[in-house]
């Protein structure tokens, strides 16, 4: 019997590079189901999701004054 490799379906995440990132929020008021604001850690961090909304990623990628925010294949 012949094997068929599997395709590996990568799935994409969004990052924050917390060490550029100035906590301006502005990422919370355009896709507040993806990032939110860690008080504990202080922080802006994505929230773990089955998938995630290209488009609003896409504006908050778009909209970040730090340019900290960016697509991760997974």
């Amino acid at each position: 019997m012949k094997r068929v490799p599997v395709k590996r379906v990568l799935k994409r995440v969004p990052v924050v590079d917390i060490a550029l990132c100035s906590k301006c929020e502005g990422c919370i008021a355009i896709c507040p189901s993806v990032f939110r604001y860690n008080s504990v850690m202080d922080y802006i961090e994505v929230i773990e999701l089955e998938s995630y909304p290209e488009v609003e990623v896409d504006e908050a990628i778009r909209d970040c004054p730090e340019d900290c925010i960016e697509w991760e294949e997974q």
